[in-house]
């Protein structure tokens, strides 16, 4: 397959720029991490040689400067939010994310329950985390947030939130999803270091959209595509291009808060370090893209695929239609049009005759498990049949696309090959229950 990111370029660039941003602040950064630090298979499929874990691996190599901070949203222990692609609850997923991180010799310094106001539920989860000698800190709502910035950056908003005691150049503060209250952690830090003499600063790093890519390029059209149930859009950052000049790229979310976060950090530091929300920002991934051709060709295949998965969600729950619009709209910005069929029906049928009229079979297809097997004992005799299944680890990053919701035991299997699959919203039997 071909490779049009140069990962180990990338690691070496992303650790020096962050290292840059540390010194420019005095010798401490609060790095905000959006997105996933590992397990960004996103990344990956649009970025043909980004590794899944990619960002931690950079991390490991500045290990000895970095400190981590997990913030999650007492409302969400509350009401037992459950990660989508997971399915476990936020609370789990932050110690599953300890585990990991210690499993890779990073220091956990503290969890921070964000918008704690006595939930029973936040309650039982901060006495479990002590009881597992997890230092936890709390940070309460503040009222007039985000708009009153007097009182936000005051003794009576930031003020009152529990200060995290960190000792490491670097402190990362991650989140087990979106809505965690990463970025009100930062600044309620950069607050009291401030309070305490202590320089520190802020920044971002998300690998989506990427800046220095064009607006409509597929890569950066394919994020919006990843985020099309959130109604994300990318959007030239005015603010960056108005201060230097240049046109960058950032998403609406961002440009619309950075006014209010300018004049946050205005308050607290006497004076704003960024005059953009792309300023704000450290990540190089744009520079270490090596083969623009082969990561635009990815990025298509990547918004035909969340177009097909948003299709299967919709037949399956019976809700996502606005995303489906969204999403269409966004494959006509790609340039980008469904799949064609590769393989005709009538190679199918016979195969399927075979099956129902001759082994009185009720279902009418293989399963990939089946083909896998019936391809190993024909490997034993067959040189051909040995190359395929020789072959197999090729597959993996390859996409696969099929014109019925297959099952759950053939999705698993190709998961386990690592084949990225994509569905046609249309169940293979006419009844009202699938499983």
């Amino acid at each position: 397959m071909r490779q049009g990111f140069d990962n180990d370029k990338y690691i070496e660039l992303q650790a020096a720029n962050i290292r840059r941003r540390i010194d420019q602040f005095g010798g401490k950064l609060y790095l905000e991490f959006g997105g996933k630090l590992f397990d960004d298979y996103h990344a990956s499929r649009v970025l043909p040689g980004f590794e899944p874990d990619t960002k931690f691996r950079m991390l490991e190599s500045m290990a000895a400067d970095v400190e981590i901070v997990i913030a999650i949203n007492a409302n969400h222990i509350q009401q037992g939010k459950t990660r989508g692609d997971l399915g476990i609850p936020y609370d789990e997923d932050v110690l599953r994310l300890i585990d990991v991180f210690r499993s890779r010799g990073f220091h956990v310094g503290t969890v921070v329950l964000t918008q704690y106001a006595g939930q029973p539920a936040a309650d039982a989860y901060r006495h479990r985390l002590e009881q597992l000698g997890v230092t936890c800190r709390l940070h309460y709502p503040i009222a007039g947030y985000p708009h009153d910035i007097e009182h936000i950056v005051s003794d009576d908003g930031y003020g009152r939130n529990e200060y995290i005691e960190t000792t490491r150049p670097l402190v990362v503060v991650t989140a087990p999803g979106p809505g965690s209250g990463k970025l009100a952690t930062c600044l309620s830090q950069l607050y009291h270091e401030h309070k305490r003499g202590i320089n520190a600063g802020y920044a971002k790093y998300e690998t989506f959209p990427i800046w220095n890519l064009p607006l409509n390029h597929p890569v950066n059209i394919a994020y919006e595509a990843a985020t099309a149930d959130l109604d994300d859009t990318n959007i030239i950052d005015p603010f960056h291009l108005e201060a230097h000049g240049e046109t960058t790229i950032n998403h609406n979310r961002d440009v619309e808060a950075f006014p209010v976060l300018k004049a946050m950090m205005e308050r607290i530091m006497g004076e704003s370090p960024y005059q953009s929300p792309t300023d704000m920002g450290v990540n190089m991934a744009g520079y270490a893209i090596v083969d623009d051709d082969a990561c635009r060709d990815a990025a298509r295949l990547e918004i035909v695929r969340r177009y097909f998965t948003a299709c299967v969600n919709l037949k399956r729950t019976g809700n996502g239609e606005e995303q489906i619009e969204r999403l269409r709209s966004i494959m006509k910005k790609a340039g980008v049009d469904l799949e064609l069929p590769v393989i005709h029906d009538a190679a199918i049928e016979p195969i399927c005759r075979l099956k129902t009229e001759h082994l009185n079979s009720t279902n009418r297809r293989l399963h990939s498990d089946e083909t896998l097997i019936a391809l190993s004992i024909t490997s034993a005799t067959d040189p051909v049949a040995k190359r395929v299944i020789d072959g197999l680890e090729l597959l993996h990053g390859a996409d696969a696309f099929f014109s019925v919701i297959i099952s759950s035991t053939d999705e698993a299997l190709y998961r386990k090959l690592g084949i990225n699959v994509c569905c046609e919203p249309k169940y293979e039997r006419v009844s009202l229950y699938h499983r």
